[in-house]
Order: structure tokens, then sequence, then C-alpha cells
């Protein structure tokens, strides 16, 4: 693979410039771009690398019918141990259904594959002063394209038809949430995250500049932008599921949420607030656990580590509580099994896993598919890191449906029209972007 360093004026301008180009040279094609975006915000053990893959050389997809008695996961290492190269693309959260014994009853309204990976023809990081460009043919002729690209001019961000419905009404959701306190009850599970969906049909926007627009009002640091043919996810997570450096592992589960204050006395108090909150820490605390069993089911005896419990973190909209857990491989363990190990992320189901993941299929009425899934990249030497699709629209534009999902744990002491206002703040955010 050939490699370029290209200086640039504006590194911000220029990252924008490419994504633009990249979607433009792709549409064509009904191709495929992917574009991981930090936002320059820190994060501990470093967050998404700023960098954009173009087109496909390979392909390595499966959907429902496709993964019947297929193994994606080890389908993706046989690929990867064929000829070793990045891979980038998402887990679907319905891949659970190969993982265990289990079903999704609600419809696909979105038509993605469950799951879907991509060798990339091209490899654009962008650095502080420099642009590094990565692909078999002349870099150099890329970053000429990209520096003569003109940006089109695109429709403003927001929705050019129907506004924006819930999949539920509050009413229904509450009663949700204590169907779920009696489960608790009755012993089922301990914590179950319930989601619920948002939606729009008829909906026209312009991808590119409602990811844009997202970006400006909750900037994140595993942000990411995939177009899929027709189909996209503008994601701004601020969420880590797994990520893989030489034979350390490490996950960092968010629960614990709560709003940012308008004067910084009002914020102060916020954040203490959520540092102290004893459910919040109950919620937290119960998905460390859960992570440190899914950690070591791939890790050496006695190396799960949970290196930091109860972060608080500050992001444009909220504060999150994040605690970190890591672990040292065993020397016999894939990095496909160790993805496969900790899938889906426990953050995203409640606990016990299995049964939190029957009990959601009951109660949510809409199929999650790529949201709660993970969305990332593997390197050629098989390390990798993943997010947690939340805070992430998604868009077929051929049949000009647009859908996000948001929820929260619930827990025994959870109270129903709580829980409902931070389905509410989470979902803020995006529907801003949508309904400006």
């Amino acid at each position: 693979m050939n490699s370029v360093r290209v200086p640039v004026e504006d590194p911000l301008v220029w990252r924008w410039k490419a994504l633009a180009w990249a979607i433009s040279q792709e549409a064509h094609k009904n191709g495929f771009v992917a574009f991981l975006n930090n936002n320059g915000i820190a994060y501990p053990n470093d967050p998404f690398p700023n960098r954009l893959f173009v087109g496909a050389k390979r392909v390595i997809s499966f959907s429902d019918e496709q993964a019947a008695g297929v193994d994606a996961f080890q389908a993706l290492q046989n690929a990867h141990h064929e000829r070793p190269s990045f891979l980038v693309g998402y887990f679907g959260y319905d891949i659970k259904n190969q993982l265990e014994t289990l079903t999704s009853r609600n419809p696909d309204r979105l038509h993605l594959p469950d799951v879907y990976f991509v060798e990339p023809e091209w490899i654009i990081d962008f650095e502080q002063t420099d642009v590094i460009i990565q692909g078999e043919g002349d870099g150099q002729i890329v970053a000429n394209a990209i520096r003569a690209f003109i940006i089109p001019p695109g429709e403003p961000a927001g929705l050019t038809k129907n506004k924006i419905q819930c999949r539920v009404t509050p009413e229904e959701y509450q009663h949700t949430v204590r169907q779920i306190h009696q489960h608790i009850l009755a012993g089922d599970v301990y914590e179950l995250n319930y989601c619920i969906e948002f939606f729009s049909e008829n909906a026209q926007l312009d991808p590119l500049v409602t990811y844009h627009a997202l970006n400006e009002r909750s900037p994140m640091p595993f942000s990411s932008f995939l177009k899929i043919g027709d189909h996209y996810v503008m994601g701004a997570s601020p969420e880590r599921f797994l990520k893989k450096e030489g034979r350390k592992i490490l996950s960092q589960p968010i629960k614990g949420t709560i709003r940012r204050g308008q004067t910084p006395g009002e914020d102060g108090l916020l954040r203490s607030q959520l540092l102290n909150s004893e459910k919040e820490r109950a919620e937290n605390l119960m998905i460390v656990d859960l992570v440190r069993n899914d950690l070591a089911k791939s890790a050496e005896t006695g190396s799960v580590l949970v290196d930091e419990l109860f972060g608080i973190y500050g992001f444009q909209q909220v504060y999150q509580m994040i605690s970190t857990v890591s672990a040292t491989l065993r020397e016999n363990v894939s990095w496909a099994d160790a993805i496969r190990n900790a899938f889906p992320m426990g953050s995203m189901t409640g606990a016990p896993k299995i049964r939190a993941m029957q009990l959601i299929d009951e109660l949510e009425v809409s199929r999650r598919g790529v949201y709660s899934g993970a969305t990332g990249f593997v390197t050629p030497n098989g390390d990798f890191d993943f997010n947690v699709v939340i805070r992430t629209l998604l868009y077929d534009a051929q049949r000009r449906y647009a859908s996000f999902s948001v929820g929260s744990a619930i827990t025994y002491d959870a109270d129903p029209a709580q829980e409902w206002e931070e389905c509410l703040l989470k979902a803020r955010a995006i529907r801003e972007v949508l309904e400006s």
C-alpha cells in the first residue's frame, strides 16, 4: 500500500471537504464512505482517530437470511487472516440472534444488513497539520482532487417533509417501565435498557449537511458517518464499546446522564448531583460487573481490572458517568472472538444479559438494527476500536425514512416520568437538528 503525506492549510476545513469529495465520488457508484471524527475531544485511552475510508475493494456482509448457519465473526476473522488489511463497518444489534437462542420480532424498517464491513480503497488520516493518504494508487492524485473539489451547496439541515414522531406515547412508555418493574420484582432481571424509536416518513434531508449540523450541536469523541449505497448512519456517540491495542482490551460503559447547566454554578451542581446519585452509581456498577464478566471470557486469569469507576465527563449537552474496564487478552483468543464474547454491550441490554435481551424484544416495538450495535475499524495487525451506536440518525434516502432511538437503564427505583424525560434529553440534539 502506498502512502503520501500532504501538508494542508486548514485541517478542519480539509476534513469536511474530503468527506464531501468522498460522498460525491461514491454517489454514482452506489458506494461506501466511512468517516470517524473525534471532534478534538480528549478522552481516556484516546477517542476515535480522525479518519476517512473511501470505496470498497471487498465487502463482508450478512443479513438475517444470509447469516443462517454462518458464523459472521469467524467469517470476518477468516477474511482478515486471508488478506490482513483495514476493515471498517458495523455490527448490528440483531446479530445477537446468532450468538444466543434469540429472535427479533419487530419489522425491519431500515433494510440494512446485520453485519457490514469493507476493505477500503483509500484511507485518509487527518493530523494536526498534515493529511496522510494510503491506497494502492497515487495518493497525490487524490489529494489534488480533494484540494480542487468545490463543495456544492446543500439543503439546509432539517426535514423538508413530515415532522418527527415517536413510536410510543408517553403513557405507553411509562406503562412499559412499570412492566419492567414487575419483571425486576419477579427476579427476571435487575436492570434493563429500554429503548424507543423516533422517526419520520417521507423525510428528505441532505446527509452531509445534517451530519455537520449534528456535530456542531453535539460534538462527540466517537462520532461517525457511514454511507452504504442509499443508506446513511450519522452518529454522535459518546461511548466506546471495545478497543484492542496489542493484547490489551478495554471497554468504557456509560450509565448515568444529566443535562448541562445554564450557568457555571448550576453546571457544577448538576455534575455533583450525577456523581453522588445512588441510583446512577448502582446502574453503572451493575453494568461494570457485567462488562467484567464479558471481558473475562477472553482474558488471562486475574487480568480484568476496573481502571476507573464512576468517572464524570462533560459534553456539550450532557454529563455522563463513564467507567473503564480493561483486561489482557489470552494468546489463543482472536480479535473477532474478543468482540463476539462481549457483544452486544451490556450498557445497551441490562443484566443478566440474555434474559434482558429476551425482554427487550418482547417490550420494545421497534427493531434496533444498527442502533445499539457497534461501528468501528480493525487494523491490518488485528487491533480495533468500536463505539456504541447511540445518539445516531439512520436514513434510508431511497425510501425517505429517517430514524433514531434513545433509551435508559430501568432499575426498580426508576421513576417512569423521569425516565421519559431522560429519553427526551438524549433525543434533544438530533431533534433540534431535524426540526430546525
